[in-house]
């Protein structure tokens, strides 16, 4: 916990100075701008962790406050930042290029210049964002397989993922979600991880069910809901998280697996952070993913898009989320440093599918660029014998 903390801050604060001198050289504001300047980027730097620590300490309505502008500005200025990055680098090209050539840098090309148009592009872009973070659209995904009962020609799957349910999901947004997974009339529900966000401060039970935890218990699933632990159901408190994603109807799948009539078999396996220590024994996976057999379709359900070795093959069709498809540009080729399928259906080596979802919600900035949020349909077709 220690090492994220340091980490965060190194490098979060090493995007404020680099802003801050950009902007400081590009618009030579007078000293108490200055001042200014530097106590607001250091109050944002440390935003973040006072919205985690007023959460917990029941405080949402402070919690509330502080993190709308808290966040906004973490996404422009990663935006803000990344344009900046990308304009200094072509600036050090061109010059090389000119300069082997014994031409000088014109003017307009200048890092002031560079400085404002990036500004001017990461305004644009954050509004956009913004924008496009409330823009849910419906991804299908089409399966054929022999597995399914012989009465049965289609069941109809639909994937949320990484809702992040907190502080920053707002009404019209939970509507969008509800109003798309209706539409959508799935025969079976899942929830791939990170269904809340922050810290629950209270128990559910049925007196006081949260108003969406209600509403997602009433979306009709004939064949069930399930779903499974993400990271974040960790940071908000695992009791709690387990206890809200019942009340919103959802049968945990917590390392076990459960055989349907309509012959898919549903595994669900708990994510990492639950116990770090599973990420050095793929045993408990392993071991569920061999109890299955192999006459029914099999999906797992699992929160990261990560597939041990062990496993492939032994599902038909994986269903993750956890890297939001990068959610903000350019963020998206980071992610593929560690996770290389950030989304879409993907064939494995073994011949099994894993589909990954761009994710439902947001986390941290309620914004989203060229990553626009999700809520998956995978229909499983039963494919015809041939003739």
């Amino acid at each position: 916990m220690y090492l994220f903390l340091i980490t965060f801050l190194v490098l979060y604060g090493g995007m404020h100075l680099y802003a801050f001198f950009k902007l400081r050289d590009a618009f030579r504001p007078r000293p108490h701008l200055v001042w200014f300047l530097i106590f607001w980027m250091v109050v944002m730097t440390i935003i973040p962790l006072l919205v985690r620590m007023a959460e917990q300490s029941g405080m949402e309505k402070t919690a509330l406050i502080i993190a709308w502008p808290g966040y906004l500005w973490m996404g422009f200025l990663f935006i803000f930042s990344s344009t900046l990055l990308f304009t200094d680098t072509l600036r050090h090209i061109f010059r090389f290029v000119l300069h082997q050539l014994s031409r000088q840098l014109p003017e307009y090309i200048s890092s002031q210049n560079a400085c404002r148009m990036a500004l001017i592009v990461a305004m644009v872009a954050s509004g956009y964002a913004c924008i496009e973070a409330g823009q849910i659209r419906s991804e299908h995904v089409v399966i054929t397989s022999s597995k399914l009962h012989p009465s049965i020609s289609r069941i109809r799957i639909v994937q949320i993922s990484d809702v992040h349910i907190g502080l920053l999901l707002q009404e019209y947004r939970q509507a969008r979600i509800l109003e798309e997974i209706r539409e959508a009339r799935p025969d079976i529900l899942v929830s791939t991880g990170d269904l809340i966000d922050g810290k629950l401060n209270r128990d559910f039970g049925i007196s006081e069910l949260d108003p969406l935890a209600v509403l997602l218990a009433s979306v009709p699933a004939p064949s069930g809901k399930f779903a499974v632990i993400g990271n974040h159901e960790v940071y908000a408190g695992l009791p709690q998280a387990v206890a809200f994603s019942r009340a919103a109807g959802f049968t945990m799948l917590r390392n076990r697996s459960i055989s349907l009539t309509n012959g898919i078999t549903i595994s669900g396996v708990d994510d990492r952070a639950v116990n770090p220590k599973s990420l050095a024994d793929p045993g408990t996976e392993t071991a569920l993913l061999k109890s299955v057999s192999r006459d029914s379709f099999h999906l797992l359900l699992k929160h990261r898009p990560e597939i041990l070795p062990e496993s492939d093959g032994r599902f038909d069709l994986q269903l993750s989320g956890h890297v939001h498809g990068g959610q903000i540009f350019p963020f998206n080729f980071l992610v593929r440093l560690k996770h290389p399928i950030i989304c879409g259906t993907t064939t494995t080596p073994a011949g099994s599918l894993i589909h990954v979802s761009r994710g439902t919600g947001t986390w941290g900035p309620p914004m989203r660029l060229f990553a626009p949020p999700e809520v998956t349909i995978i229909d499983i077709v039963r494919q015809q014998p041939v003739k």
